[in-house]
């Protein structure tokens, strides 16, 4: 049972946390619970840090923000107790969970579950600090934001847990975000592969790296609100899945964190690209979204230029406009254009796979309501289109209607 932010905001919820994994040992089960800092204490915590400098010190980092989670956990242990139950407080490097020395950004490498083992044959409830492991020289690590999600998902894994319950504030995974479009719906269930695209498209429900985990090992997750009883939402296998002639499109996701960069009138020739995206790989900066022009001469002659266009997360664009602005001489970079006033709006289904002129409908719909489309990227279950941020809103509810996800579900 893994519990967000909002879930744990204040005592009240906390102790609402605490009263609803009693709830669960009662049904017979072995309760696990993970839990995120309080909301907007990573914040603060981040905060506090930048008042020492606009780039503190990565490990440091780490040592401070881990320090929301272990609150947290003490906490929902110290609940429990008052509600006659038994629990036991687990920080990442006591349960040990050894990632890489990736600091604000870790990933795990194994679980070791004796500790949480050896809680639940006492009887107890194992609180575990998420969002946070141990690098095997004992230096302490976070594993990124929404860390907490992935945290669960692996510990689940680790332990061959039954189910994997994210509590948030949230009743489910809807078909787009309903503070843009009031007729979304919650989605009963869903495959890993359109939770993973919906996830890595901006729909905050789940973190993308948790839905990666929980796809390989097979962990049962079930997505529901911390607030009250309702069912929410399963993501399971396509096999899971009882409709097989399930909806074209499942959900309508947009991302306003994106950066686009275009690096105008860069050499034309072999290995020129190769330079550019090495040079932000070895930054440790992910791209998304990559076009290339058509060379200013033709294809092959001496002398040619090209624009290359990609977008970063907003995130990474500081350090990114750095590496570009490095590697720009090298291959004869005339001018770097940034624009972070766009927005990624993107369509999943695992019927697209089987469905022709889906991309075509998407654009369609796009140009009826006048919005141009600045860039385009595609895999088999999605299809995403960069546009200007001012038109966001009126994207998301012309697919959400268009693809006729406003109807009730059969």
């Amino acid at each position: 049972m893994k519990f967000g932010g909002t879930s744990v905001a204040n005592v009240d919820r906390i102790r609402n946390v605490a009263k609803r994994s009693l709830e669960t040992t009662k049904l017979g089960h072995d309760v696990v619970v993970i839990v995120s800092a309080m909301a907007g204490e990573t914040n603060r915590l981040l905060g506090l840090a930048h008042q020492f400098g606009e780039l503190p010190d990565a490990r440091e980092m780490d040592a401070l923000a881990a320090t929301g989670e272990q609150v947290t956990s003490a906490l929902t242990a110290l609940a429990i107790h008052q509600l006659g139950g038994k629990a036991v407080s687990l920080l990442g490097h006591q349960v040990r969970v050894l990632t890489d020395s990736a600091y604000t950004k870790a990933r795990i490498k194994t679980i070791d579950d004796t500790a949480i083992r050896t809680v639940l044959k006492q009887g107890a409830i194992a609180v575990i600090a998420g969002f946070q492991g141990v690098d095997d020289k004992g230096n302490i690590t976070t594993l990124g934001r929404g860390g907490s999600d992935t945290s669960a998902v692996a510990i689940a894994a680790a332990i061959d847990a039954d189910v994997c319950e994210i509590f948030t504030d949230v009743d489910g995974v809807y078909t787009t975000d309903p503070n843009v479009a009031p007729a979304a719906r919650k989605i009963a269930k869903i495959s890993y592969e359109e939770m993973l695209e919906l996830a890595s498209l901006g729909a905050k429900v789940l973190q993308i790296r948790s839905v990666e985990i929980a796809m390989k090992y097979g962990v049962r997750v079930h997505v529901r609100s911390s607030f009250d009883h309702s069912e929410g939402t399963i993501v399971t296998s396509e096999a899971g899945m009882n409709d097989l002639e399930q909806l074209t499109v499942a959900g309508v996701a947009y991302d306003k964190n994106e950066a686009k960069l275009t690096m105008r009138g860069v050499v034309d020739q072999p290995g020129v690209v190769a330079k550019i995206f090495g040079a932000l790989a070895d930054a440790n900066i992910s791209v998304d979204m990559i076009i290339q022009n058509v060379g200013a001469t033709a294809e092959g002659a001496a002398g040619g230029t090209t624009d290359v266009t990609f977008t970063v997360g907003k995130a990474d664009l500081a350090r990114a406009k750095a590496v570009i602005s490095q590697k720009g001489a090298e291959v004869g970079m005339k001018e770097l254009r940034v624009d972070d006033d766009v927005v990624k709006v993107s369509i999943v289904g695992m019927g697209m796979r089987s469905h022709a002129g889906i991309a075509a409908k998407m654009f369609q719909i796009l140009a009826t309501e006048g919005i141009n489309i600045q860039a385009i990227s595609t895999s088999e279950i999605k299809v995403s289109c960069l546009i200007a941020a001012k038109y966001t809103e009126l994207a998301v509810r012309a697919l959400h209607t268009g693809f006729g996800l406003d109807k009730p579900a059969a």
